[in-house]
């Protein structure tokens, strides 16, 4: 791989003066911070160094430290050893207010506002402008807001209510609170992981101008190619310590993946695609009114076909009536010959489909119960005795499955609420393939897992398709998609618009599909 800066595919150019470094003293460092949770040591080594008017990415596997350390930096947790210093002066932050004080500011993935409030009322929540009779100066409050909008170069009205606010929206609010409280330090943690292209062109903007006002910007991300567009220094985590830190310039995501995971990942070699077997799930002509119209498609044994697309073309409704979960106006869905009843989860699982969920927190997993109850929910009907469901049986089914997907956990019997996204979307995946499908649904497969973890996955499904399982994938990640898939389908307001194979597919192709554009040497849609 080329360096990024001399335009490494799937890198953008880095941002002008990425990686040249600013003069002068940091604003904030941590020094060899620990913290320990019981018998858990979740940062060991965790230091960094933050510059005026730089953005420094943090990156890491899933479990490598990261969010402990961002906790120590938003005074959510006090180290157990180490030392923060800002501004030359060491400081012990005993909470998120004495972090605001001391300059620093914390814009989760998904900011925390009150919806019935109005905007500029939660950039000024607690702390809030008196006028005459000690009364609240809404007035100024909106102007200030407004002030801090314009500088931003956002067009956002501080007068409106927050409910309905998009996330892109919501953290555009939490940086203009960060700036009135002058932050000199503010952290984005995943900032980009739930917005749109547009969105993110915008949160990049708002970047530069933070940087532009000598603000050091924290940007944590599993995005490299959002590394290199908008960072200049990055600090690499691994197991809890820090294994890299320097100026971008003369990297490339190769030397960042190998830092984080210790080793060269594995990619799927040229020509690694199987002859496919015989058809495991064939869908005709499925229609749901006002949702998507006329799709045909087969899934063979052995292969892995894509189902591409924008979001809102139509791609997880289809997967959703495939497995039953909604209901379809017109059509059929076959698996091996038979014939699905509409509208019935129940009947799908007994056919042999399995269905990985994109919401895996919400759809695919019961955040309370065990590590071991999530993996056996969907085989229970094995695993029971009598009307019992055998402990012993539930936790070697969960032991096996644990060790083949390289599951990272405490115990069995802990929440898998503690676990990290990845090892979650990992105890999804064991939950269908305990019961042997013989066609899996993914839906967003890695959405918000770390590179490495991606790359398990990948290397997961492309073993599946080796021992004869039929793969249907979603996802919105072109290089995932021209990477693994054998076919690629492509969808867009609710049609079927194009398929192609492995050899034929590109991102252009894909794109070109996907947006109604015509583009020379697409073959036509078909089963």
């Amino acid at each position: 791989m080329e360096k990024a800066s001399d335009g490494a595919p799937g890198v953008p150019d880095a941002d002008p003066g990425a990686g040249a470094g600013r003069s002068g003293r940091p604003v904030l460092v941590l020094r060899h911070a620990a913290k320990s949770f019981g018998a858990v040591q979740a940062l060991i080594d965790g230091s960094i160094e933050l510059y005026p008017g730089e953005a420094h990415a943090l990156v890491g596997e899933n479990g490598a430290g990261k969010s402990t350390l961002v906790k120590i930096l938003a005074g959510v947790h006090q180290p157990d050893a180490g030392s923060l210093i800002v501004d030359d002066r060491e400081v012990t932050l005993h909470g998120p207010a004495a972090a605001h004080a001391a300059g620093i500011a914390v814009i989760y993935q998904e900011p925390a506002l009150f919806p019935d409030l109005t905007v500029a009322e939660n950039m000024f929540i607690g702390r809030q402008p008196l006028g005459s009779g000690r009364r609240i100066d809404r007035r100024a409050m909106r102007t200030e807001a407004a002030a801090i909008f314009a500088r931003l170069g956002v067009a956002l009205d501080p007068a409106r209510v927050a409910r309905g606010l998009s996330i892109a929206d919501q953290q555009v609010v939490e940086i203009g609170k960060a700036i009135s409280l002058q932050a000199r330090v503010i952290v984005m943690d995943e900032p980009t992981a739930a917005l749109s292209a547009a969105e993110v062109d915008r949160l990049f903007e708002v970047v530069r101008t933070l940087r532009a006002a000598n603000t050091a910007v924290l940007f944590i991300s599993h995005r490299l190619e959002e590394v290199f567009a908008i960072c200049q220094r990055v600090t690499v985590m691994r197991d809890g310590r820090q294994v890299l830190s320097r100026v971008l310039a003369g990297l490339t995501a190769g030397d960042l993946v190998r830092a984080m995971v210790g080793r060269e990942l594995a990619e799927r070699p040229a020509g690694d695609q199987v002859t496919p077997g015989e058809p495991l799930l064939t869908v005709d002509r499925l229609t749901r009114e006002g949702v998507f119209t006329d799709i045909s498609f087969t899934v063979r044994a052995g292969e892995i076909v894509a189902l591409a697309g924008l979001v809102g073309s139509g791609r997880s409704e289809v997967a959703r009536a495939i497995f039953g979960i909604d209901r379809y106006d017109a059509g059929a869905v076959t698996v091996r010959g038979q014939r699905l009843r509409r509208g019935s989860p129940a009947g799908a699982m007994a056919a042999g489909v399995g269905f990985v969920p994109e919401d895996r927190r919400q759809q695919g997993l019961v955040m309370d119960m065990s590590v071991q109850q999530n993996v056996a929910l969907a085989s229970l009907g094995r695993l029971r005795r009598g009307g019992l469901i055998r402990t012993s049986a539930e936790r070697a089914l969960a032991t096996d499955w644990a060790a083949r997907l390289s599951i990272r956990y405490g115990r069995l019997k802990d929440p898998v609420s503690m676990l990290s996204g990845g090892n979650q979307q990992k105890v999804v995946l064991a939950k269908w393939l305990g019961r042997k499908p013989a066609v899996l649904i993914v839906d967003e497969p890695t959405r918000g897992i770390d590179v490495a973890t991606k790359a398990e996955v990948h290397r997961l499904l492309v073993q599946l398709a080796r021992d004869g399982i039929g793969v249907l994938m979603i996802s919105s990640e072109l290089p995932e998609v021209l990477q693994i898939s054998d076919r690629v389908l492509v969808m867009r307001e609710g049609r079927l618009m194009t398929e192609l194979a492995h050899a034929q597919a590109s991102e252009e192709e894909i794109l070109f599909a996907a947006t109604g554009q015509a583009a020379p040497g697409t073959a036509e849609a078909g089963r």
